[in-house]
């Protein structure tokens, strides 16, 4: 009899639905460190990344017990794909825009920092900063995921492609439309982006 460290996602899968709690206990120590990851890199907040996985974990049991998991072999990227639309529930629900931090401590939309700018300057900075992530927001879902994940989490289009179920054309074409997009939004808010 196999151990289940040796055991096959789906038959993890099948154990678990068959009643042995084990099951899911090992897919949880299989993939914590990739999905805890994959939130954390979205909301730069530990505590808030802890409780987005456990919300994640939770409607992964209710889908499984339900029997509604539709198993292609992609346990992984079904599993990150719920935390992403779990990670931008959060923020619908709360009505604001996520700080984007990059990997060396700095938010992302405030990249023209100069040390002696004049007070206009700032506030000029802040507006547009302001403006940005509101037309970030106003893309399509699919469009803002593709470009989150690929500028402000640095993730491959093959990366993008597996976590959100789609080939890795589909996520090139998706993030085209979110360029594009943003573009003719930026235009027409006539929004001044001077990033060099």
């Amino acid at each position: 009899m196999k151990m289940q460290k040796e055991k096959s996602d789906l038959e993890l899968i099948q154990a678990y639905i068959a009643g042995n709690e084990s099951g899911v206990e090992e897919l949880l120590n299989r993939y914590k460190s990739k999905i805890y990851t994959s939130i954390y890199l979205q909301v730069k907040d530990e505590y808030l990344a802890e409780d987005i996985f456990q919300e994640t974990f939770i409607k992964v049991i209710k889908t499984l017990k339900a029997g509604r998991y539709n198993d292609e072999g992609k346990f992984l990227p079904w599993v990150i794909r719920i935390a992403q639309n779990m990670v931008i529930d959060h923020f619908r629900r709360q009505k604001r825009n996520p700080t984007v931090v990059s990997s060396e401590g700095y938010d992302i939309f405030g990249v023209l920092e100069f040390a002696d700018e004049s007070q206009e300057s700032k506030l000029m900075i802040n507006q547009r900063d302001v403006d940005l992530r509101k037309i970030i927001q106003r893309l399509p879902d699919d469009q803002k995921e593709v470009l989150i994940m690929r500028h402000f989490c640095e993730m491959s289009f093959k990366d993008i492609a597996d976590i959100t179920g789609v080939s890795i054309n589909t996520a090139l074409g998706r993030m085209r439309y979110a360029l594009n997009n943003l573009r003719k939004m930026i235009e027409e808010h006539n929004l001044m982006l001077n990033i060099s």
